[in-house]
């Protein structure tokens, strides 16, 4: 008969260090979002997003030719501040 032992918390720790490597991946697939990601990221609609923060003046964006670009991470960061002060 063969018996085998795991270590549950050894396992657990290697469960979340490979889910951090694979977050910080795809986190760096994309150095800017343009409006369709973004309304993706945020599950928001284009009117929604410029009702409640588009021209708010810390919303990092940039405007190239007609295209509006957003840097990941930044507007990542902005969206994490912006909604905390929502729930406040």
């Amino acid at each position: 008969m063969l018996a085998v032992q795991i270590n549950e918390v050894e396992v657990k720790q290697l469960c979340r260090d490979r889910i951090t490597e694979l977050v910080k991946e795809v986190d760096a697939e994309y150095v800017f979002w343009d409006s369709k990601e973004l309304m993706k990221r945020t599950c928001m609609s284009w009117n929604f997003i410029q009702e409640q923060f588009f021209f708010n003046p810390r919303f990092p964006k940039r405007k190239v030719n007609s295209k509006w670009y957003f840097p990941a991470k930044a507007t990542r960061k902005f969206l994490e501040q912006w909604l905390d002060e929502q729930t406040q």
